[in-house]
């Protein structure tokens, strides 16, 4: 949630940042903003909405070689150009942009800046307002800064410039991603490395209550508490055209269409030679030890993780219960005596699962996180890592990151299951590969679900959907990507709980969506279907090839029932996207949402 860029080099510092914001426009849209450094001072540029409308406003003609940059996505103060960032100190000395929330800035308000009037409803300002009364006190903006950091609670990353030191940027984080990218003569500050790909491939993480003082020429890392740090830059492997539309309309149907590659990257990275899973020992150790998973998630991942639950439970036969992040942060159930954590988490960075990551290592717990961004807090924190290699996602409704989820969680099922001498009914990343045609069959069908959304979608102010075992998980995430985007009231239902309270919505034409790829079940499941088009409901029904009927929207082809959701999911991201077309909503950046959830 909300972005941030810095540029300190020899080209003009004001298209890199509005570049960089670009890419970052997908972790928060509601305003932004720039401040540059020239000869005669700071220019500040922030405007409510998105990236264009800053672009608008900047003055093209200031020359800067000095700035820092940030979108955002509101916590403190309504979304508008007083509480954009950066925010400045009463003087003006002092230019601030901030990711996170300060828990105790109304405590350090009261105590510290009663005498300051300050000029938006944001935590942000407290920080640059307090560091400007502690340089007062007469400390350097080194000392002053540190201070204030180590005063602070909560989570945050921040860049600030100082009129008064115009060769550095300071830049701190705790609890949210932050990352330097170093050049030749040219170092850079970004919340995500796609952001400034462009200027460099080499990165250098920050660590929580770190210090970093940004130059053109060097950049130097230190604890809160005055300690230098030594870190060489990793390389970041990601394909510029990865984070760019090409000839696709959204970055969401674009990374539908990717699935079926995503899939098959996925067999290729953990597939020996002779066709078995290729896990990393220690992991397959820790599984095998575990007297129960517990899979920690949010969202989206945590739809991800109750078909993992399925998954681990039936084919590797390990008890396991998923728990929503937030939830179990606050609310931790009776452990077993010897549990696996398992994170599962696009980003990484997802401030709920980090906090129960932090309180469940202090107890001594192993934990495993299952996630897109390998260098990504979550996957530095945990014991084990499992890469899911869906290259970057940009559509803030997630597609391919989520079944790059599965199908890492299906392998990991199937190792545990190997490694315990069980035998299996079926090949896996046989499995894997068919599922990947089908789901590329789908995507190939687009004109049927572009139907289905426009004759039941256009104008219903409702919507659920509805399906058993693994269907009904299904039918949680395909609910989830239409309030997303179209922002219809959608719900997802076990089909036999529709009836116990739920049915009384249903009213003429009220759109119900269906998934019948279980054969156990089939038939219960369109006995649903019955109850609901009594009432008056207008049933689109999306079965597998085998166990459809006459009437049937959508036959998905043929795959294994364990791999089923893989596939059963495609039709609901698609009806998703172009219902939303239809409504004219904006389907890569919805309103109110943020791509990486870096706040509890």
């Amino acid at each position: 949630m909300c972005g941030i860029v810095g540029y300190i080099g020899n080209e003009d510092a004001k298209e890199i940042l509005l570049n960089g914001l670009e890419k970052l426009e997908y972790r928060g849209y509601d305003s932004a903003g720039i401040a540059v450094r020239t000869e005669d001072g700071m220019h500040v540029f922030k405007e409510k909405g998105r990236i264009a409308t800053l672009r608008d406003a900047v003055d093209m003609d200031v020359e800067t070689t000095v700035g820092i940059g940030h979108t955002r996505w509101a916590t403190h103060g309504v979304p508008s150009q007083l509480n954009a960032h950066p925010h400045q100190s009463s003087t003006e000395r002092f230019t601030l942009v901030h990711n996170g929330v300060i828990e105790n800035y109304q405590q350090m308000k009261r105590e510290y800046l009663q005498d300051v009037q300050l000029q938006s409803d944001t935590d942000t300002e407290v920080i640059v307002q307090f560091i400007e009364q502690l340089s007062k006190d007469g400390l350097t903006t080194e000392a002053a800064v540190s201070k204030a950091l180590s005063m602070m609670k909560g989570s945050y990353a921040i860049a600030l410039l100082d009129k008064e030191e115009p060769e550095t940027i300071f830049v701190g984080k705790n609890k949210s991603p932050l990352l330097i990218g170093v050049g030749d003569g040219v170092n850079v500050i970004a919340s995500d490395a796609m952001a400034m790909l462009n200027v460099t491939d080499q990165f250098v993480e920050i660590m929580d209550e770190e210090l970093v003082l940004v130059k053109r020429d060097s950049i130097e890392i230190k604890t809160l508490s005055g300690e230098v740090q030594s870190r060489k830059p990793y390389t970041a492997e990601l394909d510029a055209s990865d984070i760019e539309k090409g000839t696709y309309d959204h970055f969401m149907l674009k990374e539908i269409d990717e699935q079926p590659i995503v899939i098959r990257n996925i067999i290729q990275k953990y597939q020996h030679e002779d066709g078995s899973t290729r896990l990393d020992a220690d992991i397959r150790a820790a599984m095998q030890q575990a007297d129960r998973i517990y899979v920690i998630a949010a969202g989206t991942s945590y739809h991800a993780g109750l078909v993992g639950k399925q998954l681990l439970e039936q084919v590797a036969n390990k008890p396991t219960e998923v728990h929503i992040a937030s939830e179990f942060l606050y609310n931790m159930p009776l452990l077993s005596q010897n549990p696996l954590f398992v994170f599962i988490s696009q980003s990484g960075e997802t401030a709920d699962s980090r906090g129960v990551l932090v309180d469940v290592k202090k107890k001594g717990h192993r934990t495993l996180t299952i996630t897109n961004v390998p260098g990504s807090t979550l996957s530095r924190e945990a014991d084990f890592t499992l890469h899911t290699f869906a290259g970057p996602e940009i559509a803030v409704a997630s597609t391919k990151a989520y079944t790059a989820q599965m199908a890492v969680l299906t392998l990991l099922a199937v190792d545990t299951a190997y490694a315990a001498g069980r035998t299996l009914d079926f090949d896996p990343i046989q499995e894997l590969g068919i599922a990947a045609n089908a789901m590329e069959a789908l995507c190939n069908q687009k004109d049927e679900f572009e139907k289905i959304a426009r004759d039941y979608l256009s104008v219903t102010r409702n919507a659920f959907f509805i399906g058993r075992a693994s269907d009904y998980y299904v039918a949680l995430e395909g609910a989830l990507k239409l309030k997303e985007i179209s922002y219809i009231q959608a719900e997802g239902f076990a089909g036999g709980e529709l009836k116990h309270g739920t049915i009384a919505l249903i009213e003429d034409g009220t759109p119900v969506i269906a998934l019948a790829t279980n054969e156990h079940v089939n038939l219960s499941i369109r006995g649903n279907v019955q109850e609901v088009v009594s009432r008056g409901a207008a049933a689109v029904i999306i079965s597998m090839e085998g166990l459809d009927q006459e009437g049937d929207a959508v036959v998905l082809p043929r795959v294994h029932e364990s791999i089923a959701p893989l596939v059963s999911v495609i039709p609901t991201q698609l009806i998703a996207y172009y219902a939303a077309l239809h409504r004219g909503c904006d389907v890569d950046k919805p309103r109110n949402l943020a791509k990486s959830v870096t706040v509890e």
